[in-house]
Parts: structure tokens; sequence; C-alpha cells
């Protein structure tokens, strides 16, 4: 059985708009995706709510500098057929960066870390998909996620950059915000309907990487 791991924030632990929660574990795009693959994978999901690409928030109690963190779960789960990363959003907060650039450079370091990284000699290394996150909308609720400022223009920058690492780092992509847009409530998190929709049409670009037929057989 294969193994996927799955980096991301908030839309990858499963932020729910609504109730300010989680989704169920159903709902959650990375339980969607190994679902979708029919038993030939488990996908390990680590979001964590603020992740960064790279950069530090010292208002979290938890490190959300996704960079630094990336070596101690690339460790803890390995060995690993692919990794999934989509992170980036939190990236565009005022506060922290607030440039669509400075994440696709992020995403470009999480991607070297990947490929670099000292797995066991004799393992294969995984491969890797970027995944562009939705684009931030705006809210329909006053003052809703107010950290995140006017983000969605620089938002709307990520996939068109991180389209291009990839293909820069032979690395896989897939926009996200072709098949999933954020909720009214928030702007930026995902409905039930939405997280699922990215774990499906994740599911494709997974098993062409993996070799994986309809089944869930290798092919």
């Amino acid at each position: 059985m294969k193994t996927i791991l799955a980096y991301g924030d908030s839309l990858t632990w499963g932020g729910d708009p609504a109730s300010g929660g989680r989704h169920a574990y159903e709902d959650r795009w990375p339980s969607v995706l190994e679902g979708a693959l029919n038993g030939a994978a488990r996908v390990i999901a680590e979001g964590l709510s603020g992740r960064t690409t790279s950069f530090d928030d010292h208002t979290s109690l938890a490190d959300l500098n996704g960079a630094r963190t990336l070596p101690m779960v690339l460790a803890t789960h390995a060995p690993l057929d692919a990794v999934v990363i989509m992170l980036g959003t939190n990236d565009l907060k005022p506060r922290l960066c607030g440039h669509a650039l400075a994440a696709a450079i992020g995403m470009r370091r999480l991607a070297e870390i990947v490929v670099t990284f000292p797995f066991a000699p004799g393992t294969p290394r995984p491969g890797i998909l970027l995944v562009s996150p939705p684009v931030i909308t705006t809210a329909s609720q006053a003052n809703a996620l107010s950290s995140f400022g006017d983000a969605g223009p620089e938002s709307r920058k990520l996939a068109p950059l991180y389209r291009q690492i990839a293909r820069d780092a032979g690395c896989g992509f897939f926009d996200a915000g072709a098949v999933a847009g954020t909720s009214p409530a928030d702007g930026v998190h995902l409905d039930a309907a939405n997280t699922r929709a990215i774990g499906l049409a994740v599911a494709p670009s997974i098993m062409a990487m993996l070799q994986l037929s309809a089944s869930g057989d290798r092919s």
C-alpha cells in the first residue's frame, strides 16, 4: 500500500467556516482522496491552522513555519510515495507577508526540502504535487477573518506562480480553485462540499503519479 502525505493549513485540517470548528473526518479532502484511491494508499493529513509556507507567526502557540517543520514531518512519516502540499493562503495576511510572489518562493523551498531530504538509502523519493488553494473572496459577515485584509487579488496570482514553480521543479501541479470556491461565511475556508471536491479532483493526479489503475491496483 502506498503512503501519501497531505501537508497544509486549515484547509487540509478541515476548518468549517459555518461552525468555526472542524468538518467531519469523512468530509475532509485528504479523507476523500484516500477513499477515491480505493484502498491502494493511505493519506496522512498533516494540516495545521495558520501554517505558512515559510513565514513565522509569533502570535501562535504552534510553530506555523511550514519550511521549518516539514523535515520533521517527512522523517516522522517516511517512507512516503507522494507529498501533496497546499499552502500559501496564510502567507497573504498583510502582517506576515501579503505577497503572492513570496508565497510562491516559499512553495519552491518546500519542494526543494522534499527533493533534498536524506531519506534512508535505497528509498525511492516521493512524487510531489503542489496545489494552489482556492481564491480568497469577500466575506458576507462584517469583520470575518479581518487578518487577511484585502488579500483576494494576491490570492488570484498563486495558481500561475505555482504552476511555473512546479514546471521548473519537475513536480505535479493542481489548481484547487478550479474545482472549489471559498465559503461566503468568511471568504477563506471551505464548506463540506467544496473540501470534498478537492479530494475527488486531486485523485487522478495522484493515480497517474503513482501509476495506479482505477481499481486502486498498480497498473
